[in-house]
């Protein structure tokens, strides 16, 4: 029997699509194997957000064909997609493919011939209005499955290349992810995560449904207890949005909402559709509606041009919303994007200093969010025992507990009394 191994560099569209992979090599009777294991087959599904994104998976293509100088190394995704001649290059590649056409990669590995040199199968991702079928039939996690649900951006914001790299908004059909989500839900998933690079626009290519149109549909598959979705932008909520989702109680209580700058300038300039104000009013709708929500966000440190007195601004409007976590990235240029060509760079050390800044910000903002729930009870969906009579899950709104019990707690939701709140975790014991 032949072995594949299928990795993924980066998001968790990304890690969805390797499993997608994983399974059609399966389906053609390969042994799937780890990433760091002997193969005939190492698939690479690649990451280009940042120019170290692009090093990381040029490594990884070079340690692959050292544990197999025979193997067949297939590089896909993102940087293949945006950089094909690049990777072409790089020793050790045998097959190139972008964010198109992963379907037929186990035919397009069989037919390869290793006299022909690099193959590239990459096309012109801006052209292509369908979204791509692959799906998973079997995840070997038995609590939380990631659904993608969408792909493509057509946002265009200065610093970031996924646009070129994913091309335009693409939805999947609405009776193909509630088919998957039944799938998961007989298969004993109790919580799915609906993902896609950038799931609030799902639906805008298409007439028949929206995202909360989506969110309705699954809501109504028994089996299925917790329904999370990936990052959205405040222009989406709106009070109708913050009303629906209040309205079905097995939508969390917890957002990822982008904002990138907390300076209306710098804003402007990342070509972001929304302003400051704009993102207090979608903080407080979804706090209206939903008072334990936890909001989280990503924040850019240092970017062209943001001077002292812009990063200041961030910073303060940050404290301001009061996150339940922030991640922070010093700014990245990414050759291609209109931000990486400006002439007024800031010194790494200028973007890290204010990266670690943000950064002790989010650790004391997420401790007064977990404190808020001492003495308290929540409700917990448990993923695994950490050791004897020890199980750990999450809440509704995110927060990770470890609790006690005398019972296996495993894919169960129950309450917990919290005792204890430290690095950013709640501790109690189970009332199974």
């Amino acid at each position: 029997m032949k072995k594949a191994a299928s990795f993924a560099l980066g998001c968790k569209v990304n890690q969805y699509e390797s499993e997608a992979i994983a399974e059609l090599f399966q389906e053609k009777g390969y042994e799937i194997v780890g990433i760091d294991e002997e193969a005939d087959v190492y698939v690479i599904n690649t990451c280009t957000v940042t120019n170290f994104g692009d090093k990381k998976s040029r490594q990884l293509i070079r340690k692959v064909k050292r544990q197999n100088e025979n193997a067949i190394v297939c590089v896909v995704g993102c940087y293949a997609q945006t950089a094909p001649q690049e990777l072409e290059k790089v020793e050790g590649v045998n097959l190139v493919l972008g964010t198109k056409d992963r379907a037929q990669i186990v035919e397009m590995v069989e037919n390869y011939k290793v006299e022909n040199g690099v193959e590239s199968h990459v096309s012109d991702i801006m052209k292509e209005r369908l979204f791509e079928p692959l799906s998973i039939q079997k995840l070997a996690n038995r609590t939380r499955a990631y659904l993608k649900i969408q792909d493509g951006c057509s946002q265009f914001c200065s610093y970031c290349i996924i646009p070129y790299a994913r091309g335009p908004i693409r939805s999947r059909d609405p009776q193909d992810v509630l088919a998957e989500v039944k799938r998961l839900a007989e298969n004993g998933f109790k919580e799915v995560v609906l993902t896609g690079i950038h799931v609030a626009s799902y639906g805008k290519d298409r007439r028949d449904t929206s995202l909360i149109e989506i969110l309705r549909q699954v809501h109504e598959v028994e089996g299925i207890d917790r329904i999370r979705f990936s990052s959205i932008e405040p222009n989406v909520v709106t009070e109708e949005f913050a009303q629906a989702i209040a309205d079905m109680p097995k939508v969390c209580d917890h957002f990822h909402l982008s904002l990138q700058s907390g300076c209306d300038k710098t804003l402007k300039e990342m070509n972001r559709k929304y302003d400051t104000e704009k993102y207090r009013q979608a903080a407080a709708t979804l706090r209206k509606y939903l008072p334990e929500v936890a909001l989280t966000t990503d924040i850019i440190a240092g970017f062209p041009g943001e001077t002292e007195e812009d990063f200041q601004a961030s910073y303060d409007f940050a404290k301001e919303i009061g996150f339940a976590k922030i991640h922070a990235f010093p700014y990245s240029p990414k050759k291609g994007t209109p931000a990486a060509a400006r002439k007024d760079q800031l010194l790494n050390a200028v973007k890290a200093d204010r990266s670690h800044r943000l950064i002790e910000l989010s650790d004391k903002m997420a401790d007064d969010f977990i404190q808020a729930y001492v003495g308290r009870e929540v409700e917990v969906l448990f993923e695994r025992a950490i050791g004897e009579g020890v199980y750990e899950g999450h809440t509704t709104n995110y927060i990770k507990v470890k609790a006690t019990s005398e019972k296996d707690l495993t894919n169960v939701i129950c309450p917990v009394a919290v005792t204890k709140a430290e690095n950013e975790e709640l501790f109690g014991a189970a009332k199974a």
